[in-house]
């Protein structure tokens, strides 16, 4: 179907009331919702931070991967990079514990200025890219990635090299310690509902259709008048915005921040969160970080269990990876949708059974 035709679509299509978009969110939705939200009076601090709240926050970088991915078809390997840009900015415009290099800004300036620049430097990576597809693209922005975790290891001057920065502490705002378990996952728990907000929007605007336009087919697109070059572009500086935040509650989450947080490992990580969780929805990145995380958590415990190396958690998580592509390429949210939809038939199967057996004696 032509973008027009979506957006004639969208148009002619009646407009939604509250009670209609509260009830079209289903019985699950609202449960998880529900759940998240009383989430600390059911979990010690151990689950509601370092299992919880850090899977939110590598969700949302991969959520700026998967916007990119399942709605531009742009496989982009900068957007931990981004976030690993914004932490560092974090640690050298506010306070660290490295007094020589950071400037002590206050956090209401240094923050919104990190945000700033991580958000250019991922635009201006993004136009180096775009005009490149598939392999190309992973090349490039791979070599970009690499690029920036050298320049963080070797140089001293601002970011402190391999030791990079530690010390660095949530703000103190409003009388609330935002380093605190319990208002650091309400914190984390807002900025991941709406960076899930935004992405579910922004793909129903009419940026969003112009922009899986170009996905599917961008030479029909140019010849209708849009500017493919262009939307991919915006669509970078959307994906970086989501990601410097992240990047920005990332550094909050460890108090440290160095090279190996934006290193090529944890580039590839996002990669993999996003493909097992799903690249189809926003809600997938999510759920392939909930498995990462549980699996980096305690793989290490389940293999000296059966008397493995524990060092070896990393094949955990790659065999998980390659059991959840071979039988769903769209990662866990296929399998659902799959499960779902067999249920779904089953029971319209035996409606439609007793119904013509209904009559009989």
């Amino acid at each position: 179907m032509a973008i027009a035709d979506l957006d004639l679509e969208q148009r002619a299509r009646p407009q939604e009331g509250f009670g209609d978009w509260v009830a079209r969110r289903g019985t699950a939705f609202w449960i998880v919702a529900a759940l998240l939200l009383a989430m600390p009076a059911i979990a010690s601090p151990f689950w509601l931070v370092q299992i919880i709240a850090y899977a939110m926050i590598l969700g949302m970088v991969a959520l700026s991967l998967m916007f990119l991915a399942g709605y531009g078809g742009i496989v982009s390997l900068i957007q931990m990079t981004v976030a690993g840009f914004a932490g560092y900015l974090v640690a050298i415009l506010g306070g660290s514990a490295i007094t020589q290099i950071s400037l002590n800004w206050p956090w209401w300036t240094a923050v919104p200025v990190a945000i700033l620049v991580a958000t250019l430097f991922g635009t201006l990576s993004g136009a180096l890219s775009v005009r490149t597809e598939g392999i190309y693209t992973i090349m490039i922005t791979l070599a970009i990635a690499s690029a920036f975790y050298y320049l963080t290891l070797q140089n001293y001057t601002i970011f402190n090299g391999f030791s990079g920065f530690n010390g660095i502490l949530p703000p103190v705002f409003l009388g609330i310690d935002w380093g605190q378990s319990l208002p650091f996952y309400y914190l984390t728990l807002a900025c991941a509902a709406l960076a899930y907000g935004a992405v579910i929007y922004v793909s129903r605007a009419p940026f969003g259709l112009a922009l899986q336009g170009t996905r599917d087919n961008p030479r029909r697109m140019a010849a209708l008048g849009f500017d493919v070059v262009a939307h991919r572009i915006a669509a970078y500086t959307f994906a970086s915005l989501i990601a410097a935040c992240a990047g920005v509650l990332l550094v909050w989450y460890q108090r440290q921040i160095s090279p190996g947080t934006a290193g090529v490992g944890p580039v590839v990580d996002m990669l993999i969160i996003a493909v097992v969780g799903g690249l189809s929805r926003p809600i997938g990145p999510f759920i392939g970080a909930l498995v990462y995380v549980l699996l980096r958590t305690f793989a290490l415990d389940v293999l000296e269990g059966v008397g493995l190396d524990g060092r070896r958690y990393q094949l955990l998580i790659g065999l998980g990876f390659l059991v959840i592509v071979l039988f769903s390429p769209d990662g866990l949210i296929g399998i659902f949708q799959r499960l779902r939809e067999r249920y779904r038939r089953g029971r319209d199967a035996r409606d439609s059974q007793m119904g013509s057996g209904g009559g009989a004696p």
